[in-house]
């Protein structure tokens, strides 16, 4: 079941000119206020879906990491991505420190994930390493055993 909050409406019931101002400022005032938000709004939407392609892109990271059982975290590609993140946010007059704190968030999600990525795939090795189930032939005089035995003998 999906939980929902209930503090932030559905995207599909997003009102651009929703504010607390409304009436309370020039209409022209307001207006260039929307305009502006408008910008801002598109911008945060390209902000999800890139998040979303990088998110995808650190899951094949995941998994390529699961299969070789490689550490989920990768402290010196951390420590170096960091650094590069800092400097561009310096030439992008951003706030160094945010850029930062922001990597730190989205590093630690991507951990969190490798993490659960590699306990699926060490359950779903487990499962295929264990010992094949023995069934009966299906005419009764022997045993079939594993998951590929031939039911039409």
């Amino acid at each position: 079941m999906t939980q929902h909050n209930h503090d932030v409406p559905d995207s599909g019931s997003y009102d651009a000119s929703a504010s607390s101002l409304a009436g309370q400022v020039d209409n022209s005032v307001m207006a260039e206020l929307l305009s502006i938000r408008s910008s801002i709004d598109n911008i945060d939407a390209t902000l999800v879906f890139l998040l979303a392609e990088r998110f995808k892109a650190t899951q094949k990271v995941g998994f390529l990491k699961a299969a070789h059982r490689l550490p989920a975290g990768d402290p010196g590609r951390e420590t170096a991505q960091i650094a590069r993140l800092r400097r561009l946010a310096e030439e992008a007059h951003l706030d160094p420190a945010f850029a930062e704190k922001f990597l730190n968030f989205i590093i630690g999600e991507v951990i969190r994930h490798h993490e659960a990525i590699a306990e699926d795939h060490e359950a779903a090795s487990g499962k295929q390493n264990r010992e094949p189930e023995t069934q009966p032939a299906p005419d009764g005089t022997g045993v079939a055993s594993g998951p590929h035995a031939s039911v039409t003998a």
